[in-house]
């Protein structure tokens, strides 16, 4: 584990009326800088690790590229001189083309650990073309999906050790665990998740579940489908876009999958193992 994803400051316990210097484990958060063909698009916080991922996967994700194969390299740069601009804060991606980065593409501002696509430059660029998983003929049982989030949570090594911070599992439809990525912001942990499936050659991730920790926003479902995810389950609530995309798409929306219950919004018709009742 990079010595750069735990940061510990020290803290004053406290504990019923008694109090001690100690010190806590926490999870870190810092900028990263994305640049395409040299120019800046946009800057993320996350956790540091599996930058080249997140990259990728958040050109993918935001329509910059179209696939992995687009990408010439990715590598550290040298950033400006100040706080946490350093040699490990700046990725850049170097596409085949020398085409420049549509201009509504850009984020002009930054991009916080709890907001995908706050920073995205106009309104039009919100909704990507991400296809349709209706014909994805996966079919998973009600009793696999509601035990996800246990694996998924006893996977995260990070979280152990902090207690702060979202992560994306990816899953078969066994219930298998086939990738988890963690970090301070959910959407990124999803982006960091598709970079990875694109470095593996395994996308479009057909036959799929990817299960997320924290609740499923419009950016939440528009990445997993950009990927080609058909079911996409989460512990908390889906916002109402979410739901509304998804359907659209023909994808699998599971919310507040928590212990044998959850609420299925759309693609009802791929969950297994259940009896229906008035």
């Amino acid at each position: 584990m990079s010595n750069r994803v735990i940061a510990r400051r020290r803290i004053l316990r406290v504990t019923g009326g008694s109090a001690r210097p100690s010190s806590d484990q926490l999870v870190a958060e810092e900028p990263m800088e994305v640049r395409v063909n040299g120019d800046a698009v946009a800057v993320t916080m996350r956790t540091p690790g599996n930058d080249f991922e997140l990259a990728l996967g958040f050109c993918l994700t935001e329509g910059i590229v179209d696939a992995a194969g687009d990408v010439a390299t990715i590598r550290y740069c040298a950033g400006e001189p100040g706080p946490y601009t350093g040699d490990f804060n700046v990725v850049e991606v170097a596409l085949r083309s020398a085409a420049p980065v549509p201009a509504d593409l850009r984020r002009h501002v930054y991009t916080s650990s709890s907001c995908g696509i706050c920073g995205t430059a106009s309104i039009a660029a919100v909704r990507k073309d991400t296809g349709a998983v209706g014909d994805d003929g996966v079919r998973v049982s009600a009793s696999t999906l509601a035990a996800l989030p246990d694996r998924l949570r006893a996977a995260q090594r990070v979280f152990d050790r902090t207690g702060g911070l979202h992560a994306a599992g990816l899953f078969t439809s066994d219930g298998e665990l086939v990738c988890l990525r963690e970090d301070v912001g959910r959407h990124n942990a999803v982006d960091k998740l598709v970079g990875w499936a694109a470095m593996s050659e395994r996308l479009p991730l057909s036959g799929h579940l990817l299960l997320v920790s924290g609740r499923v926003a419009f950016e939440i479902a528009q990445k997993a489908l950009v990927a080609g995810v058909p079911v996409l389950a989460a512990v908390s609530a889906p916002s109402s876009l979410a739901v509304d995309l998804a359907g659209e798409a023909g994808m699998t929306l599971a919310g507040f999958v928590r212990g044998t219950t959850m609420n299925v919004y759309t693609g009802a018709e791929r969950l297994t193992g259940l009896t229906r009742v008035r």
